[in-house]
């Protein structure tokens, strides 16, 4: 559920317990104040001096690094952000371990929970012994059905604990009434990573649709299905069709376009081939009045499909998706089968991730903050928290100075751009109020109901929530999360635990390094707050427009340039970076690593900054900010990211944010015929 609502409504930067007292909001002290020397923070190995700043500004700071690390058979990517994850799954193993090595803990126990979760995925020979028979009854269940009003309410029903179906389900809160929850429907149902798979006739796409059918074919065999051969020939034919309705990721990303409110008594207009009333009261909304229907087209066209499609291919369609949907919770055959379609073959994965570390997963996406209580009570530090609280108020004042000085903006929205930007809610470290599990059970002997209750109590949460008050504690991410998000609805940034770390957030290192790391990192995330579907939300979270009209095109003006530029970024020789799709997280890059500059500079209160391992401040800054981009990626993983992923490239994160930075020019010497030269006239300032 949470991976829909992230997807709909937030954006994110990728990719114990105790109060402190936060800055006052008018400060730009430095964010380090030790009297001991401070490190430069820049990680002078990596740089490669045979390049040019000027040319690759990535490549100049993390080139070394890139020519001496080679990305293990069990990864698609290392980087920056991948070595804290390696990190907090460490951390998290040490806590897990520690708890499954206590013996006699009591029953219903958070403790007792993580142990077993993490026991029932790692006992193999177990789940070897049964196979396929702890989803037997979801298989029972769908040759059971009779007619197509009993497969509407399998969707229902059945979506609640894992299995997909072309109408993804999800509560969150209604964007034009941010004080309520609504139901929503996404588009789903496909095998495949996007449209895009189904469709396009180059060689690769062509290649991954042969290897998808014979996926569906193997793991019919594996769970001991009869004519494998013809299911896969149906179901590929079925998503097809699916495919050609779905709407682009572009178009999905249009949060006006998406908003598309229905009745519920009116979805007939739609599609009448569906029966919304069993669909509606297996997720359990049966009195619910009205629903948001995000690509209302892909509803008219599923109904279509819906209507024509046999119930028999229906069956055959979803008995593959619920043996897809919990094969890595199955036995070592079936798991390894859907790793080489999904991983090896999709995503250029070589081997499988060590077993502790997908059960750390399991026990992270199940369990995720009674870990995360012990994580921040030994990873996470006051002082760390109220330095990351007052850097964030810096950037806060610095992204209002920027707001009064743009030219091109009214006086009008500038005004509405102060409220909103007065409104944001920081989030940092760690939830205030922890999610309850006291409604769950775990048994060490079995693992798909552990999940299927997990997955139960977590849905019941969510239809609990309608008619009620907006859960403002809550958190979309868990502390161990390396990562950070703006949610535009209740107009939060959020900054998990886990980031806060070198090289994001580095307490040994002068303030320079931090405001080119973190501080781009809580600018971004302000950023999406303005960027081109973020400055649609007002400083409650509605979906409003708060623009004058020559405002709102003045603003188009400078995303469409940004697309413009990102459109030339060449990932391959056959392959640029999709402009349109990732205009928002671009737009987050260039606020950020702006506003965090004109933060740093207020933070110096007029002094210069030391020269520190022969750089001054603002290379320092620049520096920072690119190598916290440093990243290697397998080129099967990085096409599929330029295809579905908002976020460009980290090469192309660095540069493009750079070369529209003035300030860059002149710390590093910037001329025209210089490769990241872009003429002044042509640099894009937003904000």
């Amino acid at each position: 559920m949470k991976a829909i609502i992230t997807s709909a409504i937030c954006s994110s930067l990728l990719l114990m317990t105790g109060c402190t007292t936060q800055a006052d909001s008018s400060s730009n002290a430095p964010l380090v104040t030790q009297k001991t020397a401070l490190a430069s923070g820049i990680e002078k190995a990596n740089l490669d001096t045979s390049v040019r700043p000027q040319d690759n500004f990535y490549r100049y700071v993390n080139g070394n690094w890139l020519k001496k690390h080679d990305i293990p058979g069990d990864k698609t990517a290392i980087g920056s952000f991948y070595d804290l994850r390696d990190k907090a799954d460490d951390d998290v193993k040490a806590i897990i371990e520690e708890l499954a090595a206590e013996e006699n803990l009591t029953q219903g126990s958070d403790e007792q929970k993580v142990a077993d979760i993490f026991r029932s995925y790692m006992d193999t020979e177990k789940r070897n012994n049964l196979g396929v028979k702890p989803i037997q009854p979801i298989f029972d269940a769908i040759n059971k059905l009779n007619n197509k009003s009993e497969l509407a309410g399998f969707f229902g029903k059945y979506q609640a604990v894992g299995v997909g179906s072309p109408l993804a389900f999800y509560i969150s809160v209604d964007a034009k009434d941010s004080s309520s929850y609504a139901t929503h429907i996404w588009q789903s149902g496909l095998g495949l990573p996007d449209k895009d798979y189904y469709v396009n006739e180059a060689e690769r796409f062509v290649a991954l649709r042969a290897g998808y059918v014979a996926h569906i074919e193997n793991m019919y065999k594996l769970a001991g299905f009869k004519n494998g051969k013809q299911a896969a020939k149906t179901i590929m034919a079925l998503e097809t069709k699916l495919a050609k309705y779905h709407w682009s990721r572009v178009q999905s990303r249009d949060s006006e376009k998406r908003y598309n409110k229905f009745a519920v008594n009116k979805l007939n207009d739609l599609t009448d081939a569906f029966d919304w009333s069993a669909y509606l009261a297996a997720q359990g909304v049966a009195s619910q009045q009205d629903i948001i229907i995000n690509q209302p087209d892909f509803v008219e066209g599923f109904g279509e499909i819906f209507a024509e499609t046999s119930l028999d291919d229906w069956k055959t369609y979803l008995n593959f998706h619920s043996l897809s949907n919990f094969a890595s919770y199955l036995s070592t055959d079936i798991d390894n089968e859907n790793f080489d379609f999904y991983s090896k073959q999709l995503s250029g994965r070589e081997e499988q991730r060590p077993q502790w570390k997908r059960g750390v997963s399991v026990v992270n996406s199940n369990l995720g903050e009674v870990i995360g209580k012990v994580y921040v009570a030994r990873h996470f530090t006051p002082q760390a928290k109220a330095r990351m609280s007052e850097l964030v108020e810096n950037l806060r004042t610095s992204y209002g100075n920027s707001i009064d000085d743009l030219e091109w903006m009214s006086a009008d929205t500038k005004k509405a751009a102060h409220v909103k930007l007065a409104a944001f809610t920081p989030k940092i470290g760690y939830p205030d109020k922890w999610e309850d599990y006291s409604g769950l059970s775990i048994n060490a002997d079995d693992l798909v109901g552990n999940i299927l209750r997990s997955s139960r109590l977590s849905h019941e949460k969510e239809v609990a929530k309608l008619g009620g008050p907006i859960q403002k504690w809550e958190w979309g991410m868990t502390p161990q999360t390396v990562n950070a998000y703006y949610n535009p609805t209740v107009n939060e940034i959020v900054f998990p635990a886990a980031i806060l770390q070198a090289p994001f957030f580095n307490m040994k290192a002068d303030d320079a390094v931090n405001y080119g790391g973190i501080g781009a990192v809580i600018g971004h995330e302000m950023g999406h707050g303005f960027d081109d579907q973020g400055s649609k939300y007002d400083a409650e979270g509605n979906l409003r427009n708060w623009w004058t009209e020559q405002d709102l095109a003045e603003f188009s003006e400078r995303t469409k340039a940004l697309v413009e530029q990102y459109d030339e970024y060449h990932v391959f020789d056959d392959l640029t970076v999709n402009g349109k799709l990732t205009l928002g997280e671009n737009i987050g890059d260039l606020s950020g690593v702006t506003i965090a500059y004109r933060a740093y500079k207020a933070s110096l209160n007029g002094e210069e900054a030391p020269i520190i391992d022969g750089l001054t401040g603002d290379q320092r800054f620049f520096m920072g900010y690119a190598q916290i981009w440093r990243a290697k990626i397998v080129e099967k993983s990085a096409r599929n990211r330029v295809a579905t992923d908002p976020h460009s490239p980290a090469e192309f994160r660095a540069l493009g944010s750079l070369s529209n930075i003035n300030e860059f020019y002149k710390a590093f010497d910037v001329k025209e015929g210089d490769a990241m030269y872009i003429a002044p006239e042509k640099r894009v300032k937003i904000w």
